[in-house]
């Protein structure tokens, strides 16, 4: 099991992402804030609403230097076809692994065995690839994106200010705690 500190397990495998099919690996956003979305599959409920939010705030991530990166069991051709055929998916602009596989829900003890889909999971891997945050959810509950969004801001702060630690609903601009 996944532990934080961790380094982020590696992959290599399709994605759809400007509307190219294209292999991507986790090594090509190192130095990024990388933020990992498993849902478990396109055509769905929750999912194109919270895969809608992340494209909406995606230029947020941007500012934050984070990449995000969806995933599910689906092949990358369904990818594509939702992002034709859906307002909302049409809107993504970040990449969207594909993992028929489940070389990569595995890796990240996301899969469902006996669904071949992934349970809904969030990882949040810094610049050098260690897992800093990752939370699991109930595949009927979707996530809270502006919280993804202070996580990831939240760990820029800390990984740049020894001995400071973020208390509850910390934002950026609010007190810190010195723990030396």
């Amino acid at each position: 099991m996944i532990k934080i500190g961790d380094k982020a397990p590696q992959f290599r495998e399709d994605a759809f992402v400007n509307g190219k099919i294209k292999k991507i690996g986790l090594d090509d956003y190192k130095g990024k804030w990388i933020v990992l979305f498993f849902y478990p599959a396109d055509f769905t409920f929750v999912c194109p609403t919270e895969l809608e939010e992340l494209a909406n705030r995606y230029e947020d991530f941007k500012k934050l230097d984070a990449e995000v990166i969806s995933v599910s069991t689906d092949t990358a051709f369904v990818h594509k076809a939702w992002h034709e055929n859906s307002e909302a998916i049409a809107k993504i602009k970040y990449p969207m692994l594909a993992d028929p596989a489940t070389r990569v829900t595995k890796a990240y003890d996301t899969l469902i065995q006996n669904e071949g889909l992934s349970i809904r999971a969030t990882f949040i891997i810094d610049p050098e690839q260690n897992i800093r945050a990752f939370e699991f959810h109930d595949n009927g509950m979707g996530r809270s994106i502006p919280e993804i969004l202070r996580k990831i801001k939240a760990a820029k702060f800390i990984s740049k200010h020894s001995g400071s630690v973020c208390p509850v609903n910390w934002e950026p601009g609010q007190d810190t705690i010195k723990t030396d």
